[in-house]
């Protein structure tokens, strides 16, 4: 009998503990519940104008921009003529580079791009004189700007029939930009927006081809060029002598 337990001994099986277990399989893992964003109702739709509401805004804009361009503005004899003086200086533009053809090397998005900073410079000039506070000058600039600033522009130069063919043919080419200013074309319309990129265009491609017919063109829309800047320039002679005046009559007391 002790010999069977023995022998029942030698063939028992001794337990083992797998201390490094295999990784669970991906399946058998807790998937996490995808969240769903939450859904966000659609924009209400735009509330188009009547065109009585339209006009009646429009001839609002009109005086309004009417009367801020003409707060700034001097009246000269030598009105219509313009020359290339601007505060003793020879010229006030940049000299633009040679181009024959511009439409044959740019596209319109990039003489817009050109047309915008040059009409800027412009309305910059316009009100630099009186000195005023920054805020002051960029609240004025601001609304000049704008497109709808531009678009009225255009309107004027278009009623008055003051454009040659060449010049009707930009803005033909320069009214079709595609941009990526959404919100700006949502928030003045698709017509505003296309004409203002058409006068931006109109602008670069003159000061690259004739810097005179831009002047010509600005002096008309009531923005100060050569010939209108003379006073300016004689008023600031004239306020530097009475500083100076005044700063001898202190220092001599």
């Amino acid at each position: 009998m002790a010999a069977n337990a023995m022998a029942h001994a030698a063939v028992a099986v001794r337990a083992s503990w797998d201390t490094n277990p295999s990784p669970k399989s991906p399946a058998l893992k807790s998937a996490k519940p995808l969240r769903v964003p939450p859904s966000t109702p659609p924009p209400p739709p735009a509330q188009s104008l009547s065109p009585a509401r339209t006009s009646s805004r429009t001839a609002v804009l009109e005086k309004d921009f009417s009367q801020l361009l003409n707060a700034s503005r001097r009246s000269t004899s030598k009105k219509g003529k313009s020359d290339e003086h601007y505060l003793g200086y020879e010229t006030w533009l940049p000299v633009a580079p040679k181009v024959n053809k511009p439409r044959s090397i740019y596209n319109a998005a990039s003489l817009a791009y050109l047309g915008d900073c040059i009409y800027e410079l412009y309305a910059r000039r316009h009100f630099l004189y009186p000195p005023l506070s920054i805020n002051e000058y960029n609240e004025r600039v601001m609304k000049v700007v704008r497109c709808e600033a531009q678009d009225l522009l255009l309107k004027k130069l278009l009623d008055e029939d003051y454009l040659t063919e060449e010049e009707r043919d930009i803005l033909r080419w320069g009214k079709n930009i595609v941009s990526s200013k959404t919100r700006t074309r949502k928030r003045v319309g698709v017509a505003v927006y296309n004409r203002a990129s058409s006068f931006e265009t109109l602008v670069g491609y003159l000061y690259l081809t004739n810097v005179k017919r831009l002047e010509e063109i600005m002096f008309k829309l009531g923005f100060l060029t050569g010939a209108s800047s003379e006073l300016i320039a004689e008023e600031l002679r004239i306020n530097l002598r009475k500083k100076s005046a005044t700063a001898e009559a202190v220092h001599s007391e």
